[in-house]
């Protein structure tokens, strides 16, 4: 019992993990309605300048304060450049652009601060510490502790104030938005600047447990079944998405993989999702398109 309980804690705090790099596709889903295919590259362009900063020895807390800079900075770029010449477009336009946007953002990326592996020490010993009999790491009580404080801040700075009513009505129908007043391109700076604030925190996550690199954009592969299990428009249903990923690839891993002669991790999310697919196809918390005929 004790074996079952520290496999299934250690999967639902690597889930958080997962959980924080969905948000940022929740976060400009809610704005736009669209799957933002660059959130990886956002993610590595972040993470990648912060670690160039630190390596060059500027302050811990002077390094997190000028990539948000930088991060805010290409939010206004892209929705000045990218977004507000296809107002009004279709999804599939829109997604294409964030598509070609991430070959733009990695390839500045590497054009900037090159292509070398960096590692990223965070001052989290990622050591296990005894609670009540089990052993569970530090570092991912720490990230499950920030993940929380960050989900209840964007759920009241989105569900409870005006920007987020104005948000979730751009989301909707942004012509009916417009039309009242709201201001579309303020709307899609603010949620990219905030999408790329949370791709810095889930960056930095993820570089202090594998290190600084190009296959760090890769990690967003595993926010696709979070968002499909948890629901494309919910924030804390990106975290609840990421906790069912993670225990079920950690029980899955330790339990059917000796019987099917191999690692299950890698794929055993991809069928969960297809399950949730078939049975609740707007996922936990999202929202149900109503069609009026």
């Amino acid at each position: 019992m004790t074996f079952f309980l520290e496999t299934l804690i250690g999967g639902l705090l690597a889930g958080v993990m997962y959980g924080l790099v969905a948000i940022g596709f929740v976060l400009i889903y809610k704005a736009s309605g669209v799957f933002n295919f660059a959130q990886g590259a956002m993610l590595l362009f972040a993470t990648l300048t912060f670690v160039t900063l630190v390596e060059r020895e500027v302050p811990f807390w002077a390094a997190i304060a000028l990539t948000v800079a930088v991060m805010v900075f290409g939010a206004v770029l892209i929705e000045r450049l990218v977004l507000r010449p296809l107002v009004n477009r279709d999804a599939l336009t829109l997604f294409m652009a964030t598509l070609g946007l991430t070959f733009v953002i990695e390839g500045l990326a590497q054009l900037l601060m090159g292509s070398d592996v960096h590692m990223l020490d965070l001052g989290i010993d990622d050591v296990p510490i005894n609670i009540a009999g089990l052993s569970i790491s530090q570092f991912d009580l720490f990230v499950s502790g920030g993940a929380l404080v960050l989900v209840v801040v964007l759920s009241i700075l989105f569900d409870r104030t005006r920007m987020g009513i104005s948000l979730r009505a751009v989301a909707d129908d942004t012509l009916a938005a417009q039309s009242i007043g709201i201001r579309l391109p303020t709307i899609w700076r603010i949620v990219w600047s905030v999408a790329g604030i949370v791709a810095l925190v889930a960056g930095l996550v993820w570089g202090a447990r594998q290190g600084v690199q190009y296959s760090l954009s890769l990690v967003t592969l595993k926010a696709l079944p979070v968002l499909i299990i948890g629901g494309f428009s919910s924030v804390p249903g990106a975290i609840v998405g990421g906790l069912l990923v993670g225990a079920a690839e950690a029980l899955a891993d330790i339990y059917l993989g000796p019987l099917l002669q191999g690692s299950v991790s890698t794929w055993f999310a991809y069928i969960l999702a297809v399950a949730f697919l078939l049975v609740r196809p707007a996922g936990l918390f999202g929202d149900r398109a109503i069609e009026r005929v």
